[in-house]
């Protein structure tokens, strides 16, 4: 299920203005600031250093909001630490200071110590890291003082790659720290502090990054890059891309696609015939060619025939797997696909690639029903619904996997509020049968036989919600959250970004965990020039869609339905 709101950012790239205009409805009482709170509280840290502080706003109606960003920041002794407009403080010298942050008429103070204390080490995490080439790393460093306290300096260090054929490393603000992979091998990637802190001798840190390439245990890593080289330019934000492989079904004919939106809310390859140069066996219903029509969220629509393709996923082995070629002009279309998508260029992709929880996408209902308005049998430009067989129907294809074929793991690191302009992650194909996707601390959550669990927001409880990398926002109902002016009315514009909590909990009452979460003013975002954002959000009708934010920083493992792992038997989200 793509994002129900996926095309209108499509949209957004042509609006320049913010947010004007539109007053709100009468009758209700406005919310009011009370208290403003700045975190950490009395933070001690030595000269030379930087300390990052947030503001949170708590209103009348005990809700809360990030004001980090909308806040006056202000130091009262700007000879000890001074701090910018993003509440980024820089201390000068021994002593100490009240940092206040002021909005709305109302403050919150917090003193900061900047204390003599001198470095004596540094540690850089993760500890050897091993990930595949064309995704990257997150480095940070900690130093440790000779008064024993730790301070997080990832955005001080200066960063190098003893190898930049291998990978390079990030000296930029924004992405200070974080690896790019370049080619299979090792380096050593070190972290220095600045001359100018109050070190003993001369401080740095190392760590061994390696870089695994095609034929190696990485075999069963596919890249993802969020409007990154594997996304056509121009792209809409929160798209997640992958590249896969089609060729002729038994035979070394082969074309690489990029621009494959990864999608864990469908089930399926689908590529667009303008896409395809290579040719494909047509898969025959019981009075024709097989053509499908499927619907998503959105309201758009994917119509086709069904073609037989030799696909591979990274470096696995090819698998022979039926997938649908979108075509609007195939035949005629069904009453439920009209409004079916024409072009990559009016999709926004070449293709998808669903690996949601279901081996098939249809099942059970179209193997013994014909009318559902799924499946149609054409003869000529004449088409009328069938019935298929399971082995007919578009299928999962990390499903027919010969060993890492019980799910999927998705990688992306964390994206700080404001944005990124790209990002790249991993999608590990199989649970548990490699080392690469075997991992203890994650808790699992049973969904129902189409894939939904329950989430609990505002007192509201969803029985219909799902995790959706297609979804390029977080898609739910909420009265707390003003709608961005017409054209982008299905997402939320908030004065200042805000935090929330959501309560997820396993489609058979178990286990119950809950998520934190921001939505920020869509319209403020996107015109930074950045295309990732872990803050959007829009309103969603039924269920919660966790759409792509909910997988930066995380985790997340989907087990297909039938099939076992170390996590248990699918289907089942775990995080």
């Amino acid at each position: 299920m793509r994002s129900n709101r996926l095309f209108i950012m499509l949209l957004l790239l042509a609006v320049i203005s913010g947010c004007g205009g539109g007053g709100g409805s009468g009758g209700s009482t406005p919310r009011k600031l009370v208290s403003i709170t700045i975190n950490p509280a009395s933070p001690s840290i030595a000269a030379g250093t930087v300390q990052q502080f947030s503001a949170t706003g708590t209103f009348s109606d005990s809700t809360t909001q990030d004001l980090t960003a909308a806040a006056t920041w202000t130091s009262s002794n700007s000879q000890v630490a001074a701090i910018n407009v993003t509440g980024r403080a820089t201390t000068i010298t021994t002593g100490t200071t009240t940092i206040s942050a002021s909005w709305g008429g109302i403050s919150g103070t917090t003193p900061l110590i900047v204390t003599s204390a001198t470095l004596v080490s540094l540690a850089i995490q993760p500890t050897n890291p091993s990930i595949a080439v064309g995704t990257t790393q997150q480095f940070s460093v900690n130093g440790t003082f000779s008064d024993n306290t730790i301070q997080d300096l990832t955005t001080l260090a200066t960063w190098s790659s003893s190898n930049t054929s291998v990978a390079t490393v990030s000296n930029t603000s924004g992405s200070t720290g974080r690896a790019s992979t370049v080619a299979a091998g090792t380096t050593t990637i070190t972290a220095t502090v600045p001359a100018t802190l109050p070190i003993t001798g001369n401080i740095s840190g190392s760590t061994i990054l390696t870089v695994a390439g095609s034929g190696s245990s990485q075999a069963n890593v596919l890249p993802i890059t969020v409007n990154g080289s594997l996304c056509s330019s121009g792209s809409y934000p929160n798209k997640p891309c992958v590249s896969v492989t089609v060729c002729t079904p038994g035979t070394s004919t082969c074309q690489v696609i990029t621009d494959i939106l990864l999608d864990t809310g469908s089930y399926g390859l689908r590529i667009f015939k303008q896409a395809l140069n290579v040719s494909l066996p047509q898969v025959t219903a019981a009075s024709g060619s097989l053509t499908e029509c499927v619907q998503f969220g959105d309201g758009s629509s994917d119509w086709g025939p069904v073609q037989m393709a030799g696909v591979i996923l990274g470096n696995e082995p090819a698998i022979q797997v039926p997938i649908q070629v979108i075509d609007s002009t195939f035949g005629t279309r069904s009453r439920t696909c009209q409004n079916a998508d024409v072009s990559p260029a009016a999709a926004g992709f070449n293709g998808i690639l669903g690996v949601g929880l279901l081996p098939q996408d249809c099942g059970a209902l179209c193997v013994s029903s014909a009318n559902n308005g799924i499946y149609s049998a054409c003869t000529g430009t004449s088409c009328s619904g069938t019935i298929v067989p399971l082995s007919s129907q578009v299928q999962n294809p990390v499903a027919l996997l010969p060993q890492d074929n019980n799910g999927v793991l998705v990688q992306l690191p964390s994206v700080p509020l404001g944005g990124l302009t790209s990002l790249n992650g991993s999608l590990v194909l199989g649970i548990g049968t490699q080392p690469n996707n075997t991992l203890a601390s994650v808790t699992v959550y049973p969904t129902n036989s189409v894939g939904e669990f329950t989430t609990t927001f505002n007192g509201v409880t969803n029985n219909s919600s799902f995790i959706d990398s297609g979804s390029n926002g977080l898609f739910f109902t909420s009265n707390l959250l003003p709608s961005c002016p017409a054209p982008n009315t299905g997402f939320y514009c908030p004065s200042a970004t805000t935090s929330f909590a959501a309560t997820n909990t396993g489609a058979f009452g178990s286990p119950i965990g809950t998520v934190p979460f921001q939505i920020g003013n869509l319209n403020s975002l996107i015109i930074t020039g950045n295309n990732v954002f872990a803050d959007i959000g829009g309103n969603g009708i039924g269920g919660f869609d966790w759409g792509l934010p909910f997988f930066f920083g995380r985790n997340v493992f989907i087990g297909i339905k039938g099939a076992n792992s170390i996590l248990g038997s699918g289907p089942f989200w775990a995080y």
